[in-house]
């Protein structure tokens, strides 16, 4: 029988005893119905899964005892980091959910010309703790014990300014330079993959990313939507060069 998963934001160790977080709690204890004495797997992004069992559980709280701790191998070599237009509502959703699922190492969620979602600052911190949250509830079910940064939603200018040296960088465009038949990474180095938003690139983006190292790769002849981008050259990308062969 396959255990349930959760996502614990703390240190973990065999032997610790803990209180689960309530949405994790109620999740075992009302969603599942667990009870004293059931197993479940912790986890916290640190590469291995735990083990754990329920050894009290009242209306305020759940507590797990931690048996044991395993590593855990389900990452991909290819480091693949998405910069992501922020898209509307449960596109966004999507987005991260399945990309997570794929492999996808961080996300970068941007601002860019012909962005179609604006957030002050309060609901920006909203927003980016609910992307975290449907990061981390991804990994519960794909199996993955290291949970994806989501960092905070900038412009284009400076996500493109704090790019890390090195790398490929690439934007998809039906007549770039680069097609999937002739691409070679260096697997030690991070790939940068820029996927604009339901209104696309600007001419301005275009030249911000080209100045910035960006080069256009060839995914087929169609234009696709932003949510259909990311996730179909995310799984061309691990076939070709991460962990779907």
């Amino acid at each position: 029988m396959r255990l349930t998963r959760v996502h614990v934001d703390e240190p973990l160790a065999v032997g610790r005893e803990i209180a689960l977080p309530d949405s994790a709690a109620a999740h075992l204890g009302r969603v599942l119905r667990l009870g004293v004495g059931d197993a479940c797997v912790l986890f916290n992004g640190d590469g291995h899964d735990y083990a754990a069992r329920i050894v009290a559980m009242n209306k305020r709280e759940l507590r797990v005892a931690i048996d044991s701790m395993e590593p855990v191998t389900r990452e991909s070599p290819l480091k693949l980091v998405l910069l992501q237009g922020v898209a509307r509502g449960e596109k966004m959703d999507l987005i991260l959910q399945k990309a997570t699922e794929l492999g996808a190492h961080a996300f970068h969620p941007l601002w860019s010309q012909r962005s179609e979602v604006k957030l002050d600052e309060a609901r920006a911190e909203k927003r980016l703790a609910h992307w975290r949250s449907v990061v981390s509830s991804a990994c519960e079910q794909s199996g993955r014990a290291f949970v994806p940064e989501v960092a905070a939603p900038v412009s284009l200018a400076a996500a493109l300014t704090a790019l890390p040296s090195g790398g490929l960088r690439l934007i998809l465009d039906p007549e770039g330079e680069l097609s999937f038949g002739t691409l070679e990474v260096d697997i030690a180095q991070p790939v940068h993959l820029a996927i604009g938003p339901e209104g696309g690139w600007s001419d301005l983006d275009r030249t911000q990313l080209r100045a910035a190292g960006f080069r256009g790769l060839r995914l087929g002849p169609r234009i696709l939507r932003t949510e259909t981008a990311g996730l179909a050259a995310v799984a061309a990308l691990q076939a070709k060069l991460g962990d779907f062969a």
